[in-house]
């Protein structure tokens, strides 16, 4: 009798819905999204169907907002568009445009707020808003797959980021196309982020790393920009397999950084393939320097570095490098120089003389920009081999011992030709 008391119990109460079970709302055109958010419980989810909803969103607690058939939420050109205040809200499927310009106030298409921890934002259009999304002191969110656009007749000082990350930690920023923005990624004190699959483009940087530690960047395209990556006062950083071309100053800037790995990049066509300042403990291995018109501006004391592997090909200046003495590269595994005019007797593959940048012909480039034109004539190349049997006029230079005879990278033609238009 008691078993089958027992089990009329237990059937009646899962006939029962459970109190606070989430629940599905739908707002049409013409209906209030606000009222909806402020009706909904947390857990909930709001479907939103196509169409204009215009207004200044604020969502202050666990909620779902999925746009059908992609609705579009307009802030009116003030405020932030959405304002998020709670954790574990996700955004996903809406066209979000229009914020407010107010530098000051830092308007965004989406502005994360302190505390929002885990919010999700994905396969969202983020266009015409000063910045697109502001993230502040919000950690674990993901961003990923979203078309962000910024003020695109706006002055670059006068626009907004793509993405702002400030005091964050565990950041995903991932697949994301982000374009017309001041800096695509800007990124300061926030740390164990990643980064990856994203294209940045058209803006000042693709991405502006300021004091952050700990993150990865991977498989990044960076292009038609100012510059592609700035990374800034930081350490333990992993940046490898990015693409970063035809920028028109730098591709990769690596700024007072140290403890940290870049490998297997392409970096073709820009001004400056690799700009290294003040930089030391950094492991540079196995990247291609392909077609810029300086391969590698190297300054401020870097040293201590480890570079292997590379290959540095048809750059129009190889390395220009202001220091007091020698810098070594290559000492344990080589690097390939593509102007290297040495011979390799016993053919193991590495020249049997050390490659030396610095010599009488990149200094006469430097003074006589115009003697670029002439680099590849029988001249010029006997007066390089004669340079480097008889230094008298030696200056420190970056010497590699033991430079490859071939290129590591066997696709590196593909990369010539990306420059920067106009350039």
């Amino acid at each position: 009798m008691m078993t089958a008391i027992k089990g009329l119990l237990l059937a009646c109460m899962m006939a029962v819905p459970a109190f606070g079970d989430a629940a599905t709302i739908l707002v049409k055109p013409g209906e209030s999204l606000q009222q909806a958010i402020a009706k909904a419980q947390a857990g909930d989810t709001i479907e939103i169907t196509r169409g204009r909803y215009q207004g200044n969103f604020l969502i202050d607690k666990k909620l779902t907002l999925r746009g059908i058939n992609r609705p579009t939420i307009s802030g009116e050109n003030r405020g932030d568009t959405i304002r998020i205040i709670s954790p574990d809200v996700v955004i996903e499927g809406l066209i979000v445009r229009d914020s407010g310009d107010n530098l000051k106030d830092q308007n965004a298409g989406i502005y994360i707020f302190p505390g929002a921890h885990r919010t999700i934002v994905k396969n969202c259009d983020l266009t015409y808003n000063l910045f697109g999304l502001w993230i502040e002191k919000s950690n674990d969110v993901l961003i990923e797959n979203n078309l962000i656009t910024g003020k695109r007749e706006y002055n670059s000082s006068q626009r907004g980021n793509g993405v702002q990350l400030y005091n964050t930690q565990g950041a995903r920023i991932i697949g994301n196309n982000i374009s017309f923005v001041r800096d695509a990624l800007y990124v300061d004190v926030s740390h164990h982020a990643i980064f990856r699959g994203n294209k940045l483009h058209h803006s000042r940087y693709g991405s502006h790393y300021m004091n952050s530690y700990y993150n990865l960047w991977e498989d990044n395209d960076s292009y038609f920009n100012r510059g592609g990556l700035a990374l800034m006062e930081v350490r333990d950083q992993v940046v490898r397999n990015n693409r970063t071309w035809g920028n028109s100053d730098h591709g990769i800037m690596l700024r007072t950084m140290q403890d940290s790995l870049v490998e297997n990049n392409v970096i073709a066509g820009n001004s400056r393939g690799l700009f290294i300042y003040d930089v030391e403990y950094v492991n540079i291995k196995n990247n291609l320097v392909v077609d810029n018109r300086v391969g590698v501006h190297l300054s401020a004391g870097s040293t201590r570095n480890q570079v292997e592997g590379n290959d540095f090909i048809g750059n129009r200046e190889q390395i220009r490098y202001v220091g007091a003495k020698d810098e070594k590269w290559g000492v344990q595994s080589g690097n390939h120089w593509s102007n290297y005019l040495g011979w390799d007797r016993n053919a193991d593959g590495f020249g049997d003389v050390s490659y030396e940048a610095n010599d009488i012909v990149d200094r006469l480039n430097w003074r006589y920009p115009s003697t670029q034109l002439l680099l590849a004539s029988p001249a010029v190349q006997a007066l390089r081999l004669v340079s480097q049997q008889f230094p008298v006029l030696r200056v420190p230079s970056v010497v590699d011992p033991k430079p490859r005879m071939q290129p590591t990278n066997k696709q590196w033609r593909q990369w010539h030709g990306k420059h920067y238009p106009g350039q």
